[in-house]
């Protein structure tokens, strides 16, 4: 009954994912779902987790210590008694013993405190670490995504043009047949034709690769069904962009994760200066200790007579363990004198880290102005590449009109007719990329403002 049970949840949970897969996927869900199931993001939240681990261990390390240990041992032969304290022979002794110790730290030059904060920012860093792989990740599928819509146009764009072109071999027909234009008309429209046809199959190709590209970044185990959302993505005179480099630098800098880290980082090596810096001054700790014991050849004093003398019996084992108990508290102060220089060396490659750190903090905020800067002069450059190609496109459908009108009477030649098609169809897709080149490098630039990133 059980595996029954187990067989029906299966088939209800593959059969409500694989309804989720007819789905088209919007960006949203494809960012999300390549958060959710990205190996690199599971990996980094376990470094993460170590560095939790790492901050609770320097909190708790603040209590006191604890330790105990208990023997029971056998002796046999000679065995000293503990009642006369002489030795007898051919004994055979049990004896145990209990000890327990304590010891609390009272000061360390502020090394676990400063411990403690190190840790803080540690994980603060990884946990930022682990955000700037989420947006990572998230801008590979904003592009993947931007890719597959760019080729779905490109697609469109030649079979478009093939489907006219094919218009074009029945109307040649119609006219080589009745006399009107030479047989060399019609076998060059349907060599333009062919043409077009494998740029439509490269297109396809391409189309596929892409969809592969997602797929992969999605961890999905196969493409099947996928399809994703087509929003309706326009660009108008209206557009520009909005805010300087230095504005959305500025912006940024304050919010971006990769930037965070650095700085985290490098208060954290600045506490380890500190922490090294501790190991100069002297240690203070209590210490605390308890014992008892047992041993079965000692004899309690029972009885002193003044003309008999002692008389010893049976000491058991719970009045030995009380009558031996025995405890005391210490204080111990080590003072660092002299050990191998090794206190002074720590300190100097402390600061030689706070040093590359703060390389490390400069150069990430350089990356970033670089960044900005590269996708601020590139979305100008494609706003303006996107304006000039739909003029292009513009002149070029008026010319190849203008031209088919001539060839359909015979004015021009298959060549010019074709070398007017094919610059049409070369305007229409750089028109196409211009346009995803813009909307890709906008979206970048709102992600280094703070905002989501989002298709409408």
């Amino acid at each position: 009954m059980r595996k029954y049970i187990i067989t029906v949840i299966f088939v209800f949970a593959s059969v409500v994912y694989s309804a989720a897969q007819d789905n088209p996927w919007t960006l949203e869900q494809c960012i999300s779902h390549a958060i959710d199931n990205n190996i690199t993001i599971k990996q980094q939240e376990l470094q993460a987790r170590l560095q939790e681990n790492n901050l609770e261990q320097s909190k708790l390390d603040l209590l006191p210590s604890l330790n105990g240990t208990a023997t029971n041992n056998w002796s046999f032969g000679r065995a000293l008694d503990e009642t006369t304290y002489q030795f007898t022979d051919e004994e055979k002794v049990r004896s145990n013993s209990f000890y327990a110790s304590a010891g609390l730290t009272l000061f360390s030059g502020l090394q676990n405190l400063n411990t403690i904060k190190r840790n803080q920012h540690d994980l603060k860093a990884s946990l930022m670490d682990l955000e700037n792989i989420k947006d990572d990740i998230s801008l590979n599928v904003a592009l993947a995504y931007l890719q597959i819509l760019l080729n779905q146009e490109l697609v469109a764009v030649t079979n478009n043009q093939l489907q006219t072109t094919r218009e074009q071999i029945d109307r040649t027909e119609k006219m080589v047949e009745a006399g009107s234009l030479p047989r060399g008309n019609l076998l060059e429209i349907q060599a333009q034709a062919a043409r077009e046809e494998v740029q439509l199959i490269n297109n396809k190709n391409q189309l596929d690769l892409s969809y592969l590209n997602i797929v992969q970044l999605l961890e999905l185990d196969s493409i099947g069904n996928f399809e994703i959302v087509e929003p309706d993505l326009s660009i108008t005179d209206q557009d520009i962009i909005i805010g300087s480099v230095n504005h959305i630098f500025n912006t940024a800098r304050s919010n971006r994760p990769d930037v965070k880290s650095a700085e985290l980082r490098l208060k954290s090596a600045e506490y380890d200066l500190k922490i090294a810096k501790g190991g100069r001054i002297p240690r203070l700790t209590m210490n605390t200790t308890f014992s008892t014991g047992y041993s079965s050849i000692r004899q309690k004093i029972l009885n002193i007579d003044p003309v008999t003398g002692i008389e010893y019996g049976e000491y058991p084992f719970s009045d030995q363990l009380n009558d031996n108990v025995s405890y005391g508290i210490g204080l111990t102060l080590s003072i660092p004198v002299f050990n191998g220089w090794q206190v002074n060396t720590n300190i100097r490659n402390t600061r030689v880290n706070i040093q590359n750190n703060r390389y490390i903090l400069e150069n990430t905020k350089k990356q970033l102005y670089k960044d900005i800067q590269q996708a601020y002069a590139d979305a100008q450059a494609s706003l303006k590449s996107y304006n000039a190609s739909l003029k292009a496109v513009e002149s070029m459908q008026e010319s190849f009109r203008y031209t088919e009108q001539k060839f359909n009477v015979g004015m021009v030649t298959p060549v010019e007719y074709n070398t007017a098609k094919a610059q049409l169809l070369n305007a229409e897709s750089e028109l196409a990329q211009a346009k995803y080149e813009y909307i890709f490098k906008t979206k970048v630039l709102d992600f280094y403002k703070g905002l989501p990133l989002e298709l409408k």
